[in-house]
């Protein structure tokens, strides 16, 4: 989507949610709980990073990893920076997204999100009080809420786009569906 930003009309907003709420919330599993839809999924995976040159490392051993890791301290770092320097959600976004599908890392622990966020540009002054800053009651609070949000527009899963367009908002979800994004809005 970051791509079509370029290309198309669109004001583009980041918003942080968390996927293990959202999937709890709704009583929805991932795909690759059922072995055929993991068999595809793997393949599928493959095919899209060739198709969108982004680097993933991945074998069906992996969903037991992605289904054991939580990505609850790297959601509410997002937020921190959300609430304090929003300009770097992007490239904070992506850089976690590399660690966790093309380095296979545990996003979990405190040096691995301060060197992502390093690598991501943001300073070690913005990264430490971000850090310091996933604990207290507002990060929380604000994660919960943009999460409420997301349901609220009917999130069942990520990716979920919410495209407000003739003051009416309108959910589209997956990475499949860009193409029916963009002839929506007229793109």
């Amino acid at each position: 989507l970051c791509r079509y930003q370029r290309i198309w009309n669109i004001d583009l907003r980041f918003r942080p949610a968390f996927l293990g709420g959202i999937m709890q919330q709704t009583g929805n599993k991932p795909p690759a709980m059922l072995p055929k839809r993991a068999e595809y999924l793997l393949k599928d995976m493959k095919r899209m990073a060739k198709y969108y040159q982004v680097p993933i490392k991945i074998s069906g051993d992996d969903f037991q990893r992605i289904f054991r890791t939580s990505s609850l301290a790297a959601m509410r770092f997002i937020t921190a920076i959300d609430m304090t320097k929003a300009e770097y959600l992007e490239p904070l976004s992506r850089e976690f997204w590399i660690r966790f599908w093309s380095q296979v890392s545990i996003l979990s622990k405190d040096f691995l999100v301060l060197s992502v966020a390093r690598q991501a540009g943001l300073s070690s002054e913005l990264s430490q009080k971000a850090l310091e800053m996933i604990s207290s009651p507002t990060v929380k609070d604000r994660l919960r809420e943009t999460t409420d949000e997301a349901l609220k527009y009917g999130a069942f899963g990520m990716p979920a786009v919410v495209a407000h367009h003739n003051g009416e908002p309108h959910l589209f979800f997956g990475s499949d569906r860009l193409e029916l994004l963009g002839s929506f809005i007229g793109e």
